[in-house]
């Protein structure tokens, strides 16, 4: 998944310009060259980027499967693991604002390198996964914010969850652009992921692994550390609230958005309706699936996993009316095409209000221009009219 959004390939650039050259020239009326051929091309080109970018990870390792009941309040000897999770994960659905619930916490501090610190709600067994880090990203004084006189709580604030594995670099660039625009940006670290990586580990594999426990725990966790973010900027006096998520910081994002009404406005790169979907279906969690394969059914894990996944809230209604964009790829082989228009069809039969914006890429390629200058223009001006 893309590390950081506004990244270039020279190579991959001059296939899209002369793919949009090819596109809108006069040239080909009359010829061979039928667009319905450029776009094919075009597709085969982008399939194999996306191909050669995940075969670039040599540290993927197929997991061994675990229960995992000791991070969901069961114990490893359970007799019958699977009864235990289903009425475990059915029990959560139906009490979601409490399951979700996270107090503020009472130890936040921001250093001198705007580094914020607290500690989550959540006792993991790591210790370094214990502590949330988050980047802050201050608005630069505009000439809407230069009325306001002071530096923190005076404007819209975005907060910002990434992809998985994304190091703590990662989109750095997207929130130092953002911040231009009078919109202050908090980019958390998700469970698990670089300042807060277990020991003597190279993934972020405990938030999404054939572990079905953990994998509950760390979502989880990953939605309540957001909701201290938003605590922590809510302190500082921001009340215009927006929540921006990418790959699976998009799923964590949106079931934030619909557990808490300080949130204006959510904005998504790459969106689908079950975790269990793309862990099986999609390219770069086929290591994940092949740990999960022999011991669960897709069924099984989606029920297992419901509580995890953003379909369920909207079945429920629970995105009615919310103000939200998503952004994904039509040649996406990880949050595949198909999911992300029955997440989209299903979010029309429930009344939410949502703008979409479909790209011609996938999903390592969304990070690649012109398609990250699309989707970031797209996804700034959003934010810029919703949180006016």
């Amino acid at each position: 998944m893309p590390n950081s959004f506004l990244s270039s390939s020279p190579n991959f650039c001059a296939l899209c310009g002369i793919f949009f050259a090819f596109f809108f020239s006069t040239a080909l009326d009359g010829k061979l060259l039928t667009v319905d051929f450029l776009m094919h091309w075009f597709e085969r080109k982008i399939r194999r980027y996306e191909h050669r970018r995940w075969t670039t990870d040599d540290n993927r390792r197929v997991q061994p499967f675990y229960w995992g009941l000791e991070h969901i309040g069961g114990s490893p000897n359970e007799p019958n693991p699977t009864a235990f999770v289903r009425d475990y994960s059915r029990r959560a659905i139906e009490s979601s604002m409490d399951w979700y619930a996270a107090s503020p916490a009472t130890d936040y501090v921001l250093d001198r390198e705007n580094v914020l610190t607290f500690t989550s709600s959540i006792e993991s067994p790591w210790p370094e996964n214990n502590t949330v880090h988050a980047q802050l990203f201050p608005a630069r004084e505009t000439v809407s914010t230069r009325s306001r006189g002071k530096r923190y709580g005076a404007g819209p604030a975005v907060l910002l969850l990434p992809n998985w594995n994304a190091k703590w670099h990662g989109q750095n660039g997207f929130c130092r652009w953002i911040r231009r625009f009078g919109i202050t940006v908090l980019k958390m670290s998700m469970p698990y992921h670089d300042r807060r990586m277990a020991r003597d580990h190279e993934r972020a594999d405990q938030i999404c692994g054939p572990n079905i426990g953990l994998t509950l725990q760390a979502n989880r966790q990953a939605v309540q550390d957001a909701r201290r973010c938003l605590h922590w900027l809510e302190q500082q006096g921001y009340t215009k609230l927006g929540i921006l998520g990418t790959s699976i910081g998009s799923s964590v994002g949106y079931i934030t958005l619909v557990h808490d009404e300080r949130v204006r406005a959510g904005g998504f790169f790459h969106v689908s309706t079950y975790y269990a979907d793309v862990i099986s279906q999609g390219m770069t969690t086929n290591h994940v699936w092949e740990g999960l394969r022999h011991h669960v059914t897709v069924d099984e894990l989606r029920e297992y996993w419901s509580p995890i996944s953003p379909m369920p809230y909207v079945e429920r209604g629970m995105g009615a009316g919310r103000n939200t964009l998503m952004v994904y790829g039509k040649y996406d082989p990880t949050m595949l095409p198909e999911l992300t228009r029955q997440m989209l069809d299903s979010l029309r039969r429930h009344g939410a209000d949502h703008r979409t914006l479909e790209l011609p890429c996938g999903h390592y390629s969304l990070e690649l221009a012109p398609f990250s200058h699309l989707a970031g223009y797209r996804m700034l001006t959003f934010f810029l009219e919703s949180l006016a």
